[in-house]
């Protein structure tokens, strides 16, 4: 169990290495694709469930409970049954549905998360727990003030939960349509099957975007200049400056 737990912390500090970036922040995926943020909104679910699907290149066979992440994932009958397993996941487990779905993409094309979207998905989480907190505080103490206060923290960290998370699958959404080629002039090829256990994967496959000028951030830096000459475009010695 702690190995596994090592394993899993390994993996969190593999994706703060990454150096490609969303191409839309959470900020702006309202005006990125607002019908789009509406239906993630109103019809979650649904959404989770095309978009996992999408990621999968439409491609069931590929699909695993929770893509991997998860302890039950491949025990769950995926392989008799993708469709409804997928069906069950995102009405049963929504939350993880989406974290799995952007864990997935964000390892296939080594994504990393902006500090801004790190500190919107904490504070959804903190508000998440201190309602929690102040429900079962009013339940103990029997106090009416308290109750109405955890009601109203309840309500507000439902708000949060649920928009955050239509921003989030919109962000997915774009990242897809970029993938696919509709802010390209050429579509990704569809890469081969790939085990989605990410516990056992120390680092991700390289499958996915192939190396091109316009997708985020060159990896390395750029060769050392040769000792001994002169930069390019420098004037030889004893030329007049």
């Amino acid at each position: 169990m702690a190995s596994r737990q090592q394993q899993s912390i390994e993996k969190m500090q593999v994706r703060q290495n990454y150096r490609n970036l969303w191409h839309t922040d959470l900020m702006s995926t309202i005006q990125a694709d607002t019908p789009y943020c509406c239906l993630a909104l109103w019809c979650a679910p649904c959404v989770s469930y095309l978009l996992r699907k999408r990621a999968l290149y439409n491609d069931m066979s590929r699909y695993t409970c929770c893509a991997g992440y998860l302890p039950c994932s491949g025990r769950c009958g995926e392989s008799r049954c993708p469709e409804f397993c997928l069906c069950t996941e995102v009405f049963l487990c929504f939350g993880n549905s989406v974290a799995s779905t952007r864990f997935l993409l964000q390892d296939e094309f080594n994504i990393q998360t902006t500090k801004c979207d790190n500190c919107i998905i904490g504070f959804m989480f903190c508000l998440s727990q201190v309602a929690c907190i102040f429900s079962i505080v009013a339940m103990i103490v029997g106090s009416e003030e308290i109750s109405e206060a955890s009601q109203i923290l309840s309500c507000l960290a439902d708000l949060v939960y649920c928009t955050v998370c239509a921003c989030m699958q919109t962000q997915h959404k774009i990242e897809m349509d970029k993938r696919d080629g509709v802010f390209g002039p050429q579509p990704m090829s569809v890469p081969p099957a790939q085990h989605m256990s990410r516990i056992d994967q120390g680092v991700p496959p390289s499958v996915g975007y192939p190396p091109q000028p316009g997708y985020g951030q060159p990896y390395g830096y750029p060769p050392p200049q040769a000792q001994g000459y002169p930069p390019a475009g420098y004037p030889p010695a004893g030329y007049p400056r």
